[in-house]
């Protein structure tokens, strides 16, 4: 073999040299080290799982009645028969802060007389419910780890492009840490879930969701939460929906200061656009509700607004109608600034208004002047001075004449026990279902006149 040939040999050794197989180690991960690798391994441990278990009832002769009526029997039959069983439910959560902080859906411990939280590593605790919105299905809960506890970095949804890869974590069917994958599919969902509950403004995503990722994190490609995983529709097949993380971090701020979620007030009453009024308005199909009452002192006061705007949308989401704009203010809390679009003869602007929790005597004041009710808490002592039959609800001690009240027959003495199908024992309970009432228009009471219950509708 002349010198030529060695040569020619020795580069095509080398040559195909970077073909021959790789030693087995670790030095074959970096290409296969995806995004979405990086960001499993960065929020994996700060994934739960949940398990709860709940005291049930047994069958009693009053199940299915309006919750009031099984109130109203037990004003007289002391306990309802019925033996307690204990269930459980399986779900995931989130640590969204090192004290322990956990974010998870509401229907996942709803009803929980004990709440379990299990780590990835296996550590178990027992968990306190800080607080739980069912009007958005979140809820936060919080355990004593003795240490700061690995959390998750909370990102936004309010830049979330439709295509985008997201990456979703929980589980599903009480198998521990199951990574799905897949793209945002649509945004500013609304979906019909469990009992009939409508909700609004879901990220709709491939990625799998079942019910045990409930609660678990949805993740954008760099490891941030941008929504928690909700299954609450039970007929999706390759479509799931998660709770954007803007909105969750409002309702669990105010769980965490409050327990509670002091609902946005705006102060104002709308109305659907029926096709006459579209035509007297000229719109051509595009939605949006009329304000019909601005009540004074009011956030929509004080940005301006006035009877007869037309509300096009909240934050840039549209409006089709009125059940959109108040499952759009569900996600709003007191102190939250929304930019609504508004027309006013002809022309469109944008107005801000900060939004505000009613006042109880603000709230009490408004069902004196609105609806012509006065009203006090009631109390054994009061109810054995006014011979009341019941010693809950609201007494009346007024009406106001020509009021919607009057108009419907409401006298002095008559016991308030629900608005709206929410009990009202006390003044606090009283004003927020006013608030909620005095957005939709429709007041609904259930009304105890001595030992006789019946519905009384107000239409003011």
């Amino acid at each position: 073999m002349n010198r030529t040939t060695l040569c020619l040999a020795a580069v095509a050794g080398l040559a195909l040299w970077p073909l021959a197989p790789r030693a087995s180690g670790d030095s074959g991960r970096a290409p296969r080290e995806t995004p979405v690798v990086r960001a499993v391994r960065q929020a994996s441990p700060a994934v739960v799982n949940i398990s709860t278990e709940i005291q049930a009832r047994g069958t009693n002769p009053f199940a299915g009645l309006n919750p009031f009526f099984e109130d109203f029997f037990r004003d007289f039959f002391r306990d309802l028969p019925g033996a307690r069983r204990t269930e459980r439910s399986l779900g995931s959560g989130v640590v969204v802060r090192p004290d322990g902080t956990i974010l998870t859906n509401e229907h996942v411990i709803a009803n929980a007389a004990r709440i379990t939280v299990t780590r990835a590593t296996g550590e178990t605790y027992e968990a306190r419910l800080v607080g739980a919105d069912r009007r958005t299905d979140l809820a936060v809960l919080r355990v004593e780890a003795g240490e700061d506890l690995p959390h998750i970095r909370m990102g936004t949804s309010a830049d979330l492009m439709i295509g985008e890869s997201v990456i979703a974590i929980g589980n599903p069917f009480g198998l521990s840490h199951t990574v799905t994958t897949g793209v945002v599919s649509a945004l500013n969902r609304t979906i019909r879930g469990r009992n009939d509950r409508v909700y609004t403004d879901f990220i709709q995503t491939d990625a799998a969701i079942n019910p045990g990722n409930s609660g678990g994190p949805l993740l954008n490609i760099q490891g941030e939460l941008v929504g928690i995983n909700s299954a609450i529709y039970q007929k999706a097949e390759g479509v799931g929906f998660a709770i954007p993380v803007d909105k969750a971090r409002r309702i669990m701020d105010n769980l965490i200061a409050y327990g509670r979620v002091h609902r946005a007030w705006l102060g104002l009453q709308v109305q659907d656009v029926d096709p006459a009024l579209a035509r007297y308005l000229g719109l051509e199909g595009r939605g949006g509700v009329v304000v019909s009452r601005v009540f004074p002192g009011s956030p929509a006061d004080d940005a301006g607004l006035d009877g007869g705007d037309l509300l096009l949308a909240v934050d840039g989401r549209r409006i089709d109608d009125r059940e959109t704009f108040f499952e759009r203010l569900a996600g709003y809390t007191a102190g939250s600034r929304l930019n609504l679009r508004v027309r006013r003869k002809g022309k469109e602007r944008t107005v801000e208004v900060s939004a505000r929790e009613i006042s109880r005597e603000y709230a009490v004041r408004l069902g004196q002047t609105w609806l012509g009710l006065q009203v006090a808490p009631n109390s054994r002592d009061e109810a054995r001075r006014r011979g009341l039959a019941t010693a809950r609800g609201l007494v009346i001690t007024g009406v106001v004449r020509r009021s919607a009240a009057a108009e419907a027959g409401l006298e002095a003495n008559d016991v308030i026990r629900q608005v709206n199908g929410t009990p009202v024992d006390d003044l606090d309970a009283y004003g927020r279902t006013v608030l909620a009432a005095s957005q939709h228009g429709t007041v609904v009471l259930v009304v105890q006149r001595g030992r006789t219950a019946y519905y009384v509708t107000l239409t003011p």
